[in-house]
């Protein structure tokens, strides 16, 4: 920095510089400088808040998604809408294919249900469930509901840089806090410096062993904000599995109540 300026200083006092080029050249310079000091002190944990708001809004959000489950001999696809109030409500409706459409998940603090017009019942989720497979896929129940937070419920550390499809990204450590009651014991996340995008996650256990990857491509801007359309989860003991999550649609800060996220709303949203 300091020879940048050094360097800057030098050339704008030749007498053949023009002054309103001068001031131009310097507010150019400056903001780079800044811009990128900005980003070298920004701590490990608020680059995961910046990427996790990326998806989830910093109020509410809305989305419209489908998911390949991939296997060896099949593949099916499941699409679904879902809506969220900050970490505590998510209301999710499954409406393709038919013969699943219509049915409901429910999250309500730490509080989690299942709705299925087929057997007209109402299922609460214990928290046994939250590593089970939802649908049928590599992601689990806590995954979709998102039970847990990548902000609060981690320690972060910051632990180098790589690229990633032409990006320079972050590396950083997530560490389980000890009171968290959550799926993964660590995570490492490699989150692009310019956009804070995930390209790319890696999920261990509690005992250290590597669960699944993630990789996030297909960038796209959608309601204002540029964000990975398309999520491929691998797991470790199964490479050829896959489940391939594409975003079709994405809002964010959208006007719903807490009331929205109700028993009652299960069974009629639509």
């Amino acid at each position: 920095m300091k020879k940048l300026l050094t360097g800057l200083l030098s050339f704008i006092n030749r007498p053949e510089m023009n002054k309103k080029f001068t001031a131009l050249l310097i507010l150019a310079v400056l903001t780079g400088c800044t811009a990128e000091m900005y980003s070298q002190t920004l701590s490990a944990t608020e680059i995961i808040r910046k990427a996790d708001d990326k998806f989830n809004g910093e109020k509410s959000g809305y989305s419209i998604m489908s998911m390949t489950i991939v296997r060896p001999s099949w593949q099916r696809t499941i699409e679904f809408k879902t809506w969220t109030l900050g970490r505590d409500y998510a209301l999710t409706l499954i409406t393709a294919p038919a013969r699943e459409a219509n049915q409901t998940f429910l999250k309500r603090g730490t509080e989690m249900w299942s709705w299925n017009p087929s057997i007209n019942r109402l299922i609460k989720l214990p928290p046994s469930m939250m590593s089970q497979g939802w649908m049928g896929s590599d992601y689990t129940n806590d995954d979709i509901l998102r039970e847990s937070s990548v902000v609060t419920d981690y320690n972060h550390e910051i632990i180098g840089e790589e690229s990633i499809d032409g990006r320079l990204c972050y590396k950083i450590k997530m560490t389980a806090r000890e009171e968290a009651s959550i799926v993964w014991g660590q995570q490492i996340r490699w989150i692009d410096k310019k956009d804070f995008l995930v390209l790319r996650a890696e999920l261990y256990d509690e005992d250290g062993y590597l669960v699944r990857t993630e990789t996030g491509s297909d960038i796209k801007t959608m309601d204002g904000r540029t964000i990975p359309s398309r999520i491929e989860l691998v797991p470790a003991e199964e490479p050829e599995n896959k489940t391939i999550l594409e975003i079709k649609e994405i809002k964010f800060n959208i006007p719903v109540e807490e009331n929205y996220f109700s028993q009652q709303n299960m069974k009629r949203v639509r």
